[in-house]
Parts: structure tokens; C-alpha cells; sequence
């Protein structure tokens, strides 16, 4: 029996361990994953994507974490609204591992806090809200849950990226009333537009009604200014032709004849209104001597003569 066997069989064994030890100490890590590695029970480093070896029996991955975005579901839970009504609300968190080490030594289940620290969130700010305004400010509502639940995951090296709502659910008495409330509101609001409508329409008549008054007068009274405008410049424009022929009857008085012709004018004159007398159906009463063409013409002539002694 050879004497060196049961050492050549204790090198064997150490020799298949120390290579299963080698073997194990290799790690492939994927995309977008990490892995906790630790050294004799405290921690080391982290190993992202690649190939790594371990130190043999040293180092060993204690955690593995995705740093993809994760999405999970917020259970339903029950909330009071700010007005007292209980209404049931869930939704949906999102949210991804920025500090591997932190997500591993700061909290002992990531997950489970979020979520729980979501509901609890949930609950506050709705309870800061009425009924009506949880439908009408999700938005609001998601961005509150979400600032307040990305401060308190900080230290636990999550990063919150998204949180919304999925639905809120109503007692059935609850929303009956609200269906007669806001069929109401919807009538009240019919009945204010009609009325407005109705009045604008009554304003938009009477203020025409009232445009064609004032349109009417201004004509109107352009109307008038121009009529006596014209009134005025025909009255000019006889009182100036009307003294021309006065001025020339003057100048042609005092010139040979003048007198002859102004009696003879005179004469055509009188003799021209007897014929307009001259009707079937005038009837007047005249001096005797009106048809006395002789004594018309004595009685120029004196005038004239009389004027010319002034």
C-alpha cells in the first residue's frame, strides 16, 4: 500500500473544493441589475453588469436588485373624506432602486414599506379633501402622494417616479345624491343660461331700438340744418340780386331816360298782375282808376320826380 495515498486523496478533495470554490466565486450579472456583494459578513461593493470573480470563501452576493422601473399595485383601502364620507381608493405606485445599498441595509423589505407608506399617504391627503374635489383634483392628489412618499423612501435609496390613482368608489346612497345634486346643478345652470340669454336678447333690442332713434334724429336734424342752410343761402342770394337790381335801377335813374324807363317797367308790371286778376272765378273789389293806365303813369312819374327834388 503506498504510504502517500490517503495524502494524495486529502490533495484530491482540497483541490475539487478549491475548484468549485473558483467556479463559484464567478457571477455574470445582467443588464440593468445589481448585485450586494459581502466580505466576511460586512459589506463590500456592488457588481453591475458584466463579468466579475469573487474572492474564494470570502466574497459572496448577499442581495440582488433590478434598477428597471417596477410598478406596483396599491390594495384598496378605505379613506374618509374631509366632509366625512368613506369612499374606497387604490391605485398604482412606480417606482425603481437608485441605491442598491441602501434599498439592502436601510429598510429590510423595500417593497413592502412603499407600498404601506403609499396607503398611509393615500389616506392623509384624501382626508385633506372633500368629496367633490377628490374627482375633480386626481392630478393634485397623485402629485401630493408622490412628493411625500419620494421624501420618505430617500433614505431607503427608492426613488418614486409615478403614483396614480385607478379608481375611488362611492357608497351607493352617496352616489344617488350626488346624481340628484348634480342634476340639479345641471337645471339651475339650464335656467341661469336661459335667463342670460333672454336678457342679452332683450339688451342687444334695446339697444338697437335705441341706435335707430338716435339715427333717425341725427338725420333729422341734419334734415333741418340743411333745408335751412338752403333756406338762408337762397334768402343771400335773392338779397344780393335783389340789390344789384336795386343799385342798377339807381344808376339807371340817373342817366338820360331812366325816368321814361322805369315807368314804362312799372307799366308792363301793372299791366301783367291786371292779367293774373284776369280770371272766371276771381272776384274783387277795385278802385275806380285802377284801369286807368294814364293815371298809373302820372302818379310814377310824380313819385319819381319828388325823389329826384330829395
Amino acid at each position: 500500500m503506498n504510504p502517500f495515498a490517503p495524502l494524495l486523496f486529502a490533495l484530491s478533495i482540497l483541490g475539487i473544493i478549491v475548484i468549485v470554490g473558483v467556479l463559484k466565486s464567478i457571477r455574470i450579472i445582467p443588464a440593468q441589475s445589481v448585485a450586494v456583494v459581502e466580505r466576511l459578513g460586512k459589506y463590500s461593493g456592488n457588481l453591475e453588469a458584466g463579468f466579475h470573480v469573487l474572492v474564494p470563501f470570502i466574497d459572496r452576493v448577499k442581495y440582488r436588485h433590478s434598477l428597471k422601473e417596477q410598478a406596483v399595485d396599491v390594495p384598496s383601502q378605505p379613506c374618509f373624506t374631509l366632509d366625512n364620507v368613506k369612499v374606497d381608493v387604490d391605485g398604482v405606485l412606480y417606482f425603481k432602486v437608485v441605491d442598491p445599498k441602501k434599498a439592502c441595509y436601510g429598510i429590510s423589505d423595500y417593497r413592502y414599506a412603499t407600498v404601506q407608506l403609499a396607503q398611509t399617504m393615500m389616506r392623509s391627503v384624501i382626508g385633506k379633501l372633500e368629496l367633490d374635489r377628490t374627482f375633480e383634483e386626481r392630478e393634485q392628489i397623485n402629485g401630493e402622494i408622490l412628493k411625500q412618499i419620494d421624501e420618505a423612501t430617500d433614505p431607503w435609496g427608492v426613488q418614486i417616479t409615478r403614483y396614480e390613482i385607478q379608481n375611488i368608489r362611492v357608497p351607493d346612497n352617496i352616489l344617488k345624491s350626488m346624481e340628484v345634486q348634480l342634476t340639479a346643478d345641471r337645471d339651475k345652470r339650464a335656467m341661469i343660461n336661459r335667463s342670460i340669454g333672454e336678457m342679452t336678447s332683450r339688451i342687444n333690442t334695446s339697444s338697437g331700438v335705441k341706435s335707430e332713434a338716435i339715427n333717425r334724429s341725427e338725420g333729422e336734424k341734419q334734415r333741418l340744418i340743411n333745408e335751412a342752410e338752403g333756406k338762408a343761402a337762397e334768402i343771400r342770394a335773392l338779397a344780393r340780386a335783389t340789390a344789384e337790381s336795386l343799385q342798377r335801377i339807381a344808376k339807371a335813374l340817373e342817366e338820360d331816360g331812366g325816368d321814361a324807363a322805369l315807368a314804362l317797367q312799372i307799366s308792363e308790371g301793372y299791366v301783367k298782375e291786371l292779367n293774373k286778376l284776369a280770371r272766371p272765378s276771381t272776384k274783387l273789389v277795385l278802385p275806380m282808376d285802377l284801369t286807368d293806365i294814364n293815371s298809373v303813369l302820372q302818379t310814377v312819374s310824380r313819385m319819381v320826380q319828388e325823389n329826384e327834388k330829395l
